[in-house]
């Protein structure tokens, strides 16, 4: 397999880290573990993953030109993407402070939710485009490649995002009063907020 495909190595790299490091999806991902469960953030995990190893596929077969030749679509996207994070923070940041053994499936995201969320991310259709000219390379097997790096992308996110549902939901511990879980939504808001209007400015 790595005489045939020398990139698959790095490129695990890359899923790995892309995947673990703090984003708005790990951000959701915590906060929902947090408040209701890991069980509630699967559908989360299952939906970001799908949808960012789909958009790898289709970068790849070329779909992603569009996105590099209307600059306009790219920060019409941004800009929905920001807004809709930005409500949902807001969601999280209001919500009524309840200890963790009372909540309601009130305010949870959804896998589709999830799944909408890669996108409207420009930047998670750069990461596809970066993806696909750095490690899909070129020749007869290229289809083959590309179909590979959104199954490894997607077996490689899944467990990262699942780490984050794990350390969410052992935060729970701390969340038994319903002032410690008020401040624990207002700390994930402004987190979410702030992972939100920084890659604006990046």
């Amino acid at each position: 397999m790595l005489s045939t495909f020398p990139t698959l190595l790095p490129f695990l790299l890359f899923a790995f880290v892309a995947s673990i490091t703090p984003g708005p999806t790990n951000i959701l991902v915590l906060s929902n573990s947090a408040r209701f469960g890991v069980a509630a953030a699967v559908p989360i995990i299952f939906g970001a993953c799908a949808s960012a190893a789909i958009l790898v596929l289709l970068v790849g077969t070329g779909a992603g030109s569009t996105l590099t030749a209307w600059p306009v679509l790219q920060t019409v996207m941004q800009w929905v993407g920001v807004g809709w994070l930005s409500y949902l923070a807001w969601q999280i940041f209001s919500t009524p402070a309840e200890a963790i053994s009372t909540q309601t499936r009130e305010g949870r995201l959804g896998m589709w939710g999830a799944a909408s969320l890669q996108w409207i991310n420009p930047k998670t259709w750069m990461m596809a485009l970066a993806v696909v000219s750095v490690f899909a390379e070129g020749g007869e097997q290229r289809g083959l490649r590309v179909a590979l790096l959104s199954l490894v992308f997607f077996l490689v996110s899944l467990p990262c995002l699942g780490a984050w549902a794990m350390l969410g939901a052992g935060s729970s511990r701390w969340l038994r009063t319903p002032r410690a879980m008020q401040r624990f939504n207002r700390c994930m808001a402004l987190l979410l907020l702030g992972s939100t209007w920084i890659s604006v400015w990046i």
